[in-house]
């Protein structure tokens, strides 16, 4: 297993770097295919709750919010919503008339998993469109990923104590300042690099690094254990086997997102200072 996991890793993350590094159509059409998949996979892991999403109507939303993000401004997000919110209601009065009577259950799930994956999502594109963009997209994303292996080794030497048995019993308060020092510690070395290669302009300060590693690695964990509670519930260890020793898409872009979304708002508060 930690074979097919190193093998599908090699392929994975390279990947993702070079298509962070061109952006444009080729990153965004990818995030929009793993954002599709995923919410397939969220779909059919409610499915084995006893819950049904309307899946056509999910990924509609999904891929409304992929392209208000990828061609329109912000100021067409409240459109969006209302939009939104006026086929998600109309729906769910067609589906009770033909006599499904947890319709209304129905609306508030399709909304949330709308909501979770099409906007919340959909900041892996914001992020990348901002100024100096792709610097940030590669200091965000590479902590996260930096953090999450220093949880997981300082975790396996150090961890006794369980932060979440229930949800996820892996997961240690040792490994969490692991990943805590990981973090911070890698946000500076990574503006160091963009710095130095020209992603980053050179009078960015290494404290936002540090920073941003550090909320990161504090929260970005309740991406995976947020997904970690529906998995518990339906009884599975992952949302999907698309990639091999890892599981889902869904299970791969847990932290992720989180990652994009937080990492946008702090370049946005850094860039008002």
């Amino acid at each position: 297993m930690l074979s097919q996991r190193v093998k599908a890793a090699l392929v994975f993350i390279p990947l993702i770097l070079i298509l962070i590094y061109f952006g444009g159509w080729a990153f965004n059409s990818f995030i929009g295919l793993v954002l599709l998949v995923a919410a397939v996979e969220f779909t059919q892991l409610l499915a084995r709750t006893g819950y049904h999403p309307t899946l056509p109507l999910v990924l509609f939303g999904v891929l409304l919010f992929l392209l208000q993000r990828w061609f329109f401004p912000a100021q067409y997000l409240g459109i969006l919503f209302t939009l939104l919110l006026v086929i998600l209601v109309l729906v769910a009065l067609i589906q009770y008339e033909s006599g499904t009577s947890d319709s209304g259950l129905t609306f508030a799930i399709n909304l949330a998993i709308i909501f979770y994956l099409g906007w919340v999502g959909s900041f892996f594109i914001s992020l990348r469109n901002l100024p100096d963009g792709l610097g940030w997209t590669l200091t965000a994303l590479p902590a996260v990923w930096l953090a999450d292996s220093g949880a997981y080794f300082i975790g396996r030497w150090l961890g006794k104590r369980k932060m979440s048995p229930r949800l996820s019993p892996g997961k240690t308060w040792a490994g969490l300042a692991g990943a805590l020092l990981t973090g911070a510690a890698s946000g500076p070395l990574l503006i160091l690099l963009w710095r130095a290669i020209g992603f980053l302009p050179i009078v960015t300060p290494l404290w936002q690094g540090a920073v941003m590693g550090l909320i990161l690695a504090v929260l970005t964990p309740m991406g995976d254990l947020f997904i970690s509670l529906f998995k518990r519930t339906a009884g599975v260890k992952d949302t999907g086997n698309i990639i091999p020793g890892h599981g889902g898409f869904l299970d791969r872009i847990d932290t992720w997102i989180w990652a994009a979304m937080l990492g946008y708002y702090l370049v946005q508060i850094f860039q008002s200072i």
